[in-house]
């Protein structure tokens, strides 16, 4: 695929126990890889610092990929992710992200969800879980064989549908509390990464 205009988020937040490293990491691989690429502008936040909820909602417009990283906390996005997109989604009310929920007072059982106002703009999402990659796929297993997407991130999916944006697709690393290995994770992101950016793996 062709794109211009990235706009990578860090979700990883700093809290309790958690330093947010790992999705620093994947956070700033993202920046290096884009700057390395010619024909690629980029703009990118940390939830974790200050921001300005016009200006991210100016990046939400300005972008033609959004790249979201985020841990998985009890089988939801953190807090402090959760709320950077409450604030900046409501920011962006008639100003570039949604203008409705796109029903009209004359038929409002239908057309729920067609009020986004990012269409023809795409997103990208990679999650860390400690949770290990077979508890998504075995029989009995936790999750009922359902996978990252079909389960955990099924709201989070239909949030950016909600605004008019078509998914790429995701990257998920499990285990990485208890066994993680960073150079592998980070050489299966950058083959990820080429693939859906450049068309072409380096594996």
């Amino acid at each position: 695929m062709k794109a211009q205009n990235i706009f990578v988020i860090n979700g990883g937040q700093i809290f309790g126990h958690s330093g947010g490293r790992f999705n620093k990491t994947i956070f700033e691989a993202t920046r290096q890889f884009f700057k390395q690429q010619p024909g690629f502008q980029l703009r990118s936040t940390d939830i974790n610092e200050a921001y300005s909820p016009a200006q991210e909602v100016e990046n939400f417009v300005w972008a033609d990929v959004i790249i979201y990283h985020t841990p998985i906390w009890w089988f939801q996005l953190p807090h402090g992710f959760k709320k950077y997109i409450d604030v900046v989604f409501t920011e962006g009310h008639q100003k570039g992200i949604y203008h409705s929920d796109g029903r009209s007072s004359a038929n409002p059982a239908i057309n729920y969800g067609t009020g986004g106002m990012l269409h023809g703009k795409k997103y990208m999402i990679t999650t860390s879980w400690n949770a290990p990659a077979k508890a998504f796929t075995l029989p009995g297993e936790f999750f009922n064989q359902h996978s990252v997407d079909e389960g955990a991130l099924f709201g989070f999916h239909r949030m950016n549908a909600f605004t008019g944006m078509q998914q790429l697709e995701s990257l998920h690393f499990h285990d990485v509390e208890k066994n993680a290995d960073i150079p592998k994770d980070m050489q299966r992101y950058e083959a990820h990464l080429s693939k859906v950016f450049i068309g072409e793996s380096p594996l």
